[in-house]
């Protein structure tokens, strides 16, 4: 039973380690970059006559 438990765990820290590279890599900065900016996206149109009511 400790086998497994040792296995379980260096297999979740490889995991967590690929993980925490993956989120710092500069392949994925550009898709969190857009991501961060998603809540400051205007959805409202430009101009009152613009607006459908």
């Amino acid at each position: 039973m400790e086998v497994v438990r040792i296995v379980v765990m260096v297999v979740c820290l490889v995991c967590f380690l690929c993980l925490c590279f993956w989120a710092y890599s500069k392949n994925a900065k550009a898709g969190f970059d857009e991501a961060a900016q998603l809540p400051l996206t205007d959805d409202l149109p430009a101009s009152p006559d613009d607006r459908k009511e």
